[in-house]
């Protein structure tokens, strides 16, 4: 069995064997992985076939000449990198391969020491355009964790210490928790963050790809591979690998995936070739890993290996008082993304934000604050509005005390969200002056708001203080 590593992939295609042999002897002597072509159609299968960094092209070649495989390999491959080589090179033969998308033009007889200082060239911004595009998705991805509870500053903390490191993680928790969220937080703290992030939701992958996805397959491996595919492995190389929902996987799978841990090498679907790779493994599950253990679907030994730092991800009802803060953070977030004015919760509908138990966690919580933005009218979200949202069967139906006269059955809108919560207001007003004794600016201050606010409210409604 040979071993290989992640060298770059350089594909040459001209016709001249000669011309072939040199360029393959000095680019291997540098390090690449180099694949040959005599003609422009080989050259155009081993593109979909290896999947190259590279390809040095020559213009002037029987059948399909250079330019049209440069011009048929743009429309598949917009980001593969070319530099045409011609022994009849004209500037107008130049300008059409570059408005065409190849990198340079070097002319033959080729200066061995040109090509490489091209192709370094070449990587050089390949890989800094790589490294941008990262961290531009970087920069828009929101990945600050909210919250200033205990328990979120303790794991703020043990992030800041593991994230340096190597350690691989397994990080516990409730669907909706944001286990995805420490994860990224974990890869753009470390000295892998200008490398890639490559998330795999192992619940959503059908068992009989898994494999496939996660190692990749070489060519006729199975029945529809008519080309080699990179796995997550190879993208993540370098980086972070992601495995949600790891508890997930078959325990064939997690085999395999213990060996990488151990000795960070594969092979691919179909392969015979083990491939080296350094890649940092962070997993996560909703699950109990022990009882899983116990009942035979996880296998014990790759517990103990990912398990060497453990994080656990608070629920949302564990930290209460976090509520409020990620509510805000929300809004302001639906504001600028929709590129509206700001909307703001009045402090009594944040207290009862954090009164509920939210059994989805932050996902719901988030999900719940998008539709009060889109749905309240005017810029402030005042108590009924929260409330009337959750009534009219926009939000969940058990975080309420039954017996709180306001919210019964017999008290429930069935019409309209602007009905619901006009009825919903009255009827508020009305409990909260009589426990104020009917003093208004007692209850303007026990529901938050403005003591001419609350007066234009009583009015609107007719009622009599």
């Amino acid at each position: 069995m040979s071993i290989k590593t992640l060298a770059p992939k350089v594909l040459v295609i001209d016709d001249e064997s000669s011309i072939r042999k040199s360029l393959s002897a000095i680019l291997e002597d540098e390090g690449f992985d180099v694949f040959l072509a005599s003609d422009g159609t080989q050259g155009l299968n081993l593109m979909a076939q290896e999947l190259p960094d590279a390809v040095l092209l020559d213009i002037w070649m029987p059948g399909m000449d250079g330019l049209e495989v440069l011009k048929e390999a743009k429309k598949k491959y917009p980001d593969l990198q070319f530099i045409i080589m011609s022994g009849h090179g004209t500037i107008e033969t130049a300008v059409r391969a570059t408005k065409l998308g190849a990198f340079d033009f070097i002319e033959k007889p080729l200066s061995l020491d040109k090509v490489m200082i091209v192709l370094n060239n070449l990587l050089s911004i390949s890989r800094l355009r790589t490294e941008n595009v990262q961290l531009l998705n970087r920069v828009k991805r929101d990945i600050t964790l909210v919250g200033e509870s205990e328990s979120m500053q303790s794991l703020r903390q043990m992030m800041a210490k593991v994230a340096p490191t190597n350690s691989w993680v397994l990080i516990t928790g409730e669907n909706g928790t944001g286990k995805e969220l420490v994860a990224q937080n974990i890869h753009y703290q470390s000295a892998r963050a200008a490398r890639a992030f490559v998330e795999v939701n192992c619940a959503a992958i059908p068992e009989d790809l898994i494999e496939s996805e996660l190692f990749g397959h070489e060519k006729g491996s199975f029945t529809g591979a008519t080309a080699q595919k990179k796995g997550k492995f190879d993208l993540a190389h370098g980086g972070t690998l992601f495995l949600d929902e790891i508890a997930d996987m078959s325990l064939k799978t997690q085999a395999k995936i213990l060996r990488i841990l151990q000795e960070q090498r594969f092979e691919r679907v179909g392969g015979n070739e083990t491939i080296l790779v350094d890649v940092r493994v962070i997993a996560a599950t909703n699950k109990n890993l022990e009882q899983e253990i116990k009942a035979g679907r996880f296998r014990e030994d790759l517990f103990y290996r990912l398990n060497v730092i453990p994080f656990r991800v608070p629920a949302l009802r564990e930290r209460s008082t976090d509520v409020a803060l990620l509510a805000k953070n929300f809004l302001d977030g639906f504001a600028r993304e929709s590129g509206t004015r700001k909307k703001l919760f009045t402090p009594a509908a944040l207290h009862k934000l954090s009164d509920f138990e939210w059994p989805g966690n932050v996902r719901e919580l988030r999900n719940f604050i998008e539709r009060l933005f889109i749905l309240t009218v005017g810029d402030l979200i005042d108590l009924p509005e929260v409330m009337a949202m959750v009534s009219g069967g926009q939000g969940f139906h058990d975080d309420f005390d039954n017996d709180d006269p306001l919210i019964s059955s017999d008290t429930l809108p069935s019409r309209t969200l602007r009905e619901a919560r006009a009825q919903f207001e009255k009827e508020f007003i009305l409990k909260k002056l009589e426990e104020n004794d009917g003093n208004i600016s007692k209850t303007a201050e026990a529901i938050g708001v403005e003591r001419s606010h609350l007066h234009r409210k009583i009015k609107s409604y007719g009622i009599e203080v």
